[in-house]
């Protein structure tokens, strides 16, 4: 893994109790304090003692440190060049506290890959017009206004092209990786999702919003059950793939595992879509209803293969 948040707090706790050590003789209490709030729970039961018994030769016993400098964490040339593949990503643009250009000027590597390398067989060509200065204006409105809790006034095109205006307090912001689009989620009269790439106007200052408390924060969610076969290192990418879902894993037997993810009911088709793509590796076990789409799908499939 080229960063990973999970390993990397362990270096910055340690890196941390280093400096203030360069500092100052460090006590037992700063170094647990500095534990607990840069790396986990049990974190404490690891770095500690290989610190204050010298098994990680970097403290003295009276708290100083044998380093001679302020320890750096420098980016490694692969970092770079990754990080200059993202920013070549027209997305990067949507988001106003990420400086894309100084950024670049200071990542002295070319980029690990670019975007034409990428080849994208299961995503729609109809995507978000990401460089669209008035869809960068309104996803930052947006944005602002989800973090904010500020209502917004919304104009978008409907499906038969009409403009329709909505006030809305905004919930979140999802991104459908099949359709490579985003879409606002949020409440006005009802719930309801709106695509950024209809929105024609939008600004902060809604109406008063009229909802009814009590149905505050109920998404319509479903939920689908798998098994996974975890051949051809199956259950990673199955867990990897489905990373932005709330879901559950537990292991069956050795090769086996049962998983359940949660959705939204807007995201069924993707859902269906996306487990299709694991072929004989995943199968749905409940609900009924959605074995049955998968069922329906297939034998549409194998009818188009004989037409």
């Amino acid at each position: 893994m080229i960063f990973s948040e999970l390993y990397s707090a362990y270096y910055n706790a340690v890196a941390l109790i280093l400096k203030q050590a360069c500092d100052h003789p460090l006590s037992k209490a700063e170094l647990r304090r500095i534990v607990n709030e840069k790396a986990f729970d049990e974190s404490l039961l690891k770095i500690e003692p290989a610190l204050l018994e010298e098994r990680w030769q970097l403290l003295r016993p009276d708290g100083t440190t044998t380093l001679g400098h302020i320890p750096t964490m420098p980016l490694t040339t692969l970092q770079k060049r990754w990080l200059k593949a993202i920013l070549l990503d027209p997305r990067i643009r949507l988001f106003p506290d990420l400086n894309a250009e100084e950024l670049w000027a200071q990542l002295d590597a070319e980029p690990l890959f670019r975007p034409e390398s990428i080849c994208r067989f299961d995503q729609y060509l109809d995507g978000d017009p990401y460089e669209d200065e008035n869809y960068i204006r309104h996803f930052r409105t947006i944005l602002d206004a989800i973090h904010h809790r500020t209502p917004l006034r919304i104009e978008a095109r409907n499906k038969n092209g009409e403009i329709r205006t909505f006030d809305i307090m905004p919930e979140t912001l999802e991104y459908s990786e099949k359709d490579d689009k985003f879409r606002l989620y949020g409440r006005g009269r009802r719930y309801q999702y709106i695509n950024l790439a209809r929105i024609v106007r939008c600004e902060a200052g809604g109406g008063e919003i009229a909802y009814e408390p009590e149905k505050e924060n109920q998404l319509p969610q479903r939920t689908v059950e798998l098994e996974v076969l975890n051949e051809r290192n199956a259950l990673e990418r199955v867990l990897m793939h489905f990373a932005h879902f709330e879901k559950q894993a537990e292991r069956l037997d050795q090769n086996r595992y049962r998983v359940q993810i949660n959705y939204n009911a807007e995201d069924e088709t993707e859902m269906l879509i996306r487990i299709l793509a694991y072929g004989p590796l995943v199968k749905v076990t409940s609900p009924d209803s959605f074995a049955d789409l998968i069922r329906d799908r297939l034998k549409r499939q194998m009818a188009c293969e004989k037409g």
